[in-house]
């Protein structure tokens, strides 16, 4: 029988194909079925976020965080106005702060539900979608009533938030919670011990701690291996410090591990809105700040745990209504680096489940 010979082939995936979710060119050189190389090509969606952010005051810089992480829009908020707020040392109001909380955690939540639908949808699996989308449909219906948008939602403001709760929104949110756990549940019977969910997904895309660190991964990509890092617990900003959560991680570094974090950490989301609903007071939802905020020179770093991992903002002042500089440290854009050393070595079957599993935004990456 004759050898079979192949041939090494360059392949395009993307920057329109479904499994990039966004704007993203993978190019990959294949041998057969098997990747031997993958280069990212990222910037089909850049804005320019940091140097428009040069010219603008630091209130108006809020609506273009809306736009980096724009399926966790409240996240990339609540990034922008506690940086500004720990340098100018601005005290939020403590109603402001649990409802900041509250809409920050059922983003997340949100967020993680997008990952669900979308990364079994990769896979193969229709229904997960449409169930993930029925739940994520409500929490936006939550954020259209308190601030009048479903995405793009411009809520916080350095000193508090633009609105309080609306009459029984509350209450609503109250009534949710046991609903939503039981769809959890309905989630883990429908897919996590699928065998044809396994398959795709157990012992694939694995690295350990000290590879994640090396590049500089954060987020449920880093807590995969087992590396229990969440700034929530870890560097406690906001009010994260009054609530008991636990920070899920994982133990093999797989894709099966960053599905389960993702999982997890939804069922500890709703425990920390469930505790906030509880403790949030009465009062005031804005602090006395001044119209034009001036932060005082120097430089200054805060970050926030987002639902794609640590979020941050570097702000070098000179004093003025508008920064000198500033730096965005975004997760999709770190995490994205593993990316070709992961997909080096496997099959274009497995290209899929690696880069979904991965769990980046377009919008983030490129900003």
């Amino acid at each position: 029988m004759a050898e079979i010979r192949t041939e090494e082939m360059l392949l395009n995936v993307g920057p329109q194909h479904p499994s990039t979710h966004g704007v993203f060119r993978v190019v990959v050189k294949i041998d057969g079925e098997m990747i031997t190389e993958a280069t990212p090509v990222i910037g089909y969606l850049h804005r320019g976020t940091e140097k428009l952010a040069e010219d603008l005051q630091y209130q108006q810089i809020i609506p273009y965080f809306d736009r980096l992480d724009y399926l966790a829009a409240m996240l990339n908020n609540h990034a922008i106005v506690n940086s500004v707020e720990k340098a100018m040392d601005v005290q939020v109001p403590e109603r402001a702060e649990y409802l900041r909380v509250i809409v920050a955690e059922l983003n997340r939540v949100a967020s993680h539900l997008l990952f669900l639908g979308a990364y079994l949808l990769d896979l193969g699996a229709m229904s997960p979608f449409l169930y993930a989308f029925q739940e994520r449909e409500t929490i936006c219906e939550f954020f259209n009533k308190i601030c009048g948008a479903r995405l793009t939602y411009n809520y916080m403001r350095v000193g508090g938030v633009k609105y309080d709760a609306p009459e029984g929104w509350l209450d609503e949110i109250r009534a949710y919670i046991p609903h939503f756990r039981e769809k959890l549940k309905l989630y883990h019977d429908l897919v996590t011990g699928n065998e044809i969910f396994l398959s795709r997904v157990k012992g694939v895309g694995v690295y350990d701690a000290e590879t994640a660190i090396n590049y500089g991964l954060s987020g449920i990509n880093l807590r995969c291996t087992g590396f229990k890092w969440d700034l929530r617990k870890n560097k406690p900003y906001s009010i994260y410090d009054r609530f008991d959560f636990e920070v899920p991680v994982g133990s093999n570094g797989d894709c099966f591990d960053r599905y389960m974090c993702h999982m997890l950490e939804m069922e500890e989301s709703i425990k920390i809105v469930e505790q906030a609903l509880e403790q949030i007071p009465e009062g005031p939802v804005m602090g006395k700040v001044p119209k034009i905020l001036r932060v005082p020179a120097g430089e200054y770093y805060a970050g926030i745990e987002a639902a794609k991992g640590e979020l941050g903002v570097y702000i070098v002042s000179e004093g003025k209504d508008k920064p000198y500089r500033l730096k965005i440290r975004r997760p999709s854009f770190d995490n994205l680096q593993i990316l070709p050393s992961l997909l080096k070595g496997q099959s274009m079957s497995n290209f899929i489940a690696i880069l979904g599993a991965t769990d980046i935004v377009l919008g983030e990456v490129d900003a």
